[in-house]
């Protein structure tokens, strides 16, 4: 029986998804073939309902706009995920009736392991740009760094459910506030976590420029393509660091890998290797 897995999302085309998880499953001999989806919000029931009846599923990488839709498809939600109410990933596993879909969320160790890497050990003052699913993420990866009060800043505060019940749930105090008004406090935060859509953060990202002012904290954009984002690239003007997206991506897909592949313990640093080689990130150890 051929095993698949295959990362969920509207627009999905330009993920680097499948680059991450084929590496890996190559270097493990896994036999897991891995591909992109289109599925929208309105055709996700009949997706999943159709995959539900095909054998050989291992799991599915959810992005958006399916992190929160994906809730109500799965049978069980552990972890974090339970907690924020919002699903990056789907693992199948087998039991006497079938196979048992699993939601979960490896975007939170993504976050914290790529702030780590750039050397980001705690983050006295944070801010987040946008508000959706993987804005709660961001919020739980801050808590997990010790901090315990965030400025959020969205282009809709009607759309901010998510992320304020992941805050109260965690006990972070949220602050929302307009992304026009986001220059200043982005520019001055020890630590910024964008997760806007590629080219949503341009006009904040002139506006910082105008400033004048030094940005010396840590940026991590969680949009990767086009790269450099032009927040990204007068991040750096400023003197801060820049953690790509891409970042974030690697080590959540890693989370991903152990859980698809059912080879936790062999996914070790050989494997990473071949993964950063993929989409063209540093090798490193974990």
């Amino acid at each position: 029986m051929s095993l698949r897995a295959a990362v969920l999302g509207h627009p999905i085309s330009h993920s680097k998804s499948p680059a991450l998880h084929l590496a890996a499953y190559g270097r493990l001999d896994a036999g897991i073939s891995y591909t992109a989806i289109d599925v929208t919000e309105e055709l996700l029931p009949s997706f999943m309902c159709q995959i539900r009846n095909q054998p050989g599923w291992r799991g599915l990488s959810v992005t958006m706009p399916l992190k929160t839709a994906m809730l109500d498809h799965v049978d069980e939600v552990r972890g974090v995920a339970r907690t924020l109410g919002v699903v990056n990933t789907v693992s199948f596993e087998d039991t006497a009736n079938g196979p048992r879909a699993v939601g979960s969320n490896t975007d939170v160790v993504g976050i914290v392991n790529a702030l780590r890497h750039a050397g980001t050990r705690k983050a006295p003052s944070a801010v987040i740009l946008g508000g959706g699913g993987t804005a709660a993420s961001a919020v739980a990866a801050l808590r997990e760094l010790g901090t315990t009060r965030v400025r959020i800043f969205v282009r809709d505060a009607s759309r901010t459910a998510d992320v304020r019940a992941a805050a109260e749930s965690l006990g972070v105090a949220l602050e929302i506030g307009p992304l026009a008004a986001a220059a200043r406090p982005t520019a001055e935060a020890d630590v910024v976590i964008s997760t806007l859509p590629p080219r949503a953060a341009d006009g904040l990202a002139a506006e910082i420029a105008a400033l004048k002012t030094p940005t010396p904290g840590v940026l991590l954009d969680v949009a990767y393509d086009p790269w450099p984002s032009l927040l990204a690239s007068v991040w750096q003007a400023g003197g801060g660091r820049v953690v790509p997206g891409l970042e974030m991506l690697l080590y959540q897909a890693v989370e991903q890998v152990r859980l698809f592949s059912r080879r936790g313990e062999d996914v070790n640093a050989a494997v990473i290797d071949v993964m950063c080689d993929a989409v063209g990130l540093a090798r490193r150890a974990l």
